[in-house]
This record gives C-alpha cells, sequence and structure tokens, in this order.
C-alpha cells in the first residue's frame, strides 16, 4: 500500500525524522529512507536496541504513525492511474489483496478516505504478521486468503525490501518507482517490470490463467 497505491513515503520519512530527533537520533531525510523499513516496532527496536520497552516502542510507533495522518491527509491520493487499473481488473474478476507493514489504522485511513474497500477482499496488515518484510509472511498470508498459490500472484512493490520479500514468497513483482529507482532493482530475478506510475500498466498486461 504504501509507496504503491499511495505515494506517501516522504511523509512517512519526514514523520520518523521529526520523531527519531526527539529520541535523541538526528538522521537526514535520506539515512530516514535507506533504513527505516518494516513494522514500526521492529524499526524502534534496531535502531535503539533495549533501550526501550515493547509498551515504549508501541507508544512511539502510535505518536509517529498519528503525525504522519496528519500531515499526509491533505494530501491523500491513489498513485496516477490506480484508479482505473482497480476498475478494469474489477471488471476482469482478478481478485486483490493488500499486504501491508502499515499498522491497521494507517491501512483503515487509506482505505476508508479514498473508498476502496470494495476493490480488495482480503488486508493484511502489520498486526496480523509475526514478521515483517523481507519476510515473506505478509505476501503468503494475502495468498493463502485469497486461495491462490504464490506463483500465481502478481506482487506491486515500491521498494527493494518489498521485492525481497516477494522473491522469497515465490512471486513475480511490478515495482512502482514512487520512492527508489529502477538501479535499486537491477539483483531481482523475480521483478517483471518497472513503471513510473499505474498509467504504464493495465491488468489486461498479464493473462486471467
Amino acid at each position: 500500500m504504501d509507496g504503491t497505491m499511495v505515494d506517501n513515503m516522504m511523509v512517512h520519512h519526514r514523520a520518523w525524522q521529526r520523531k527519531l530527533a526527539t529520541l535523541g537520533l538526528d538522521l537526514s531525510l535520506e539515512a530516514v529512507r535507506q533504513t527505516i523499513h518494516g513494522i514500526n516496532e521492529e524499526i524502534i527496536e534496531r535502531l535503539f536496541g533495549d533501550r526501550f520497552t515493547p509498551g515504549e516502542r508501541q507508544q512511539i510507533a502510535r505518536e509517529k504513525e498519528a503525525e504522519y495522518r496528519a500531515i499526509f491527509l491533505p494530501e491523500l491520493r491513489l498513485v496516477d492511474g490506480l484508479d482505473l487499473f482497480l476498475r478494469t481488473a474489477v471488471e476482469r474478476g482478478i481478485p486483490m489483496g493488500i499486504g501491508s507493514a502499515a499498522p491497521p489504522e494507517n491501512v483503515q485511513f487509506v482505505l476508508e478516505n479514498l473508498g476502496l474497500h470494495p476493490f480488495f477482499q482480503v488486508v493484511i496488515d502489520a498486526a496480523q504478521v509475526t514478521k515483517g518484510k523481507p519476510d515473506p509472511e505478509v505476501f503468503l498470508r494475502v495468498a493463502e486468503r485469497l486461495g491462490l498459490a504464490p506463483e500465481h500472484c502478481l506482487v506491486f512493490e515500491d521498494s527493494p525490501t518489498g521485492a525481497e520479500a516477494a522473491r522469497r514468497a515465490g512471486m513475480p513483482a511490478v515495482i512502482v518507482t514512487t520512492t527508489h529507482t529502477p538501479a535499486e532493482f537491477s539483483r531481482f530475478d523475480n521483478v517483471v517490470r518497472i513503471v513510473r506510475d499505474f498509467t504504464e500498466v493495465s491488468p489486461t498486461d498479464w493473462a486471467a490463467g
């Protein structure tokens, strides 16, 4: 979802940069872009070790996400071309799911404000997995809930971490370059296409079977 359906990763990075500064960790936006990925509590533990208790990590994560939603709400919109892409997929009977590292509050923030619930049969968020990307758990759970074998799924991702999660899940991936450059995906043999946005791709590009 983040960076793929909505172009929000720089908003997340700004919110992380501000929150980390209050905790004594000053990072540039580029450093945040390169190092901050995955489930929030995992990120905080990775950066600070055992400095914070699990409860404190959860509170820090909640505060960061509240700031993100406040920053992003005036800018919230789908990535170009995605509205037509989703409607075309529904018309063709293609099942779709969301596998996101975002907390449930953020996932619902996007789905509800943009009216996206009818398009997706399955939504898996950070609260429903035990391991964040690049672990493939989130994508495998979506596939299982959709009743599909991993090799019959196509993942849309924006980050190398997400592409790696798709690779480990045994799924091909289309990369949307809202956040990262095409060169950053050169090592992935499961990446079948790299696009700027959804105006460059359609569900009709792949056979239904």
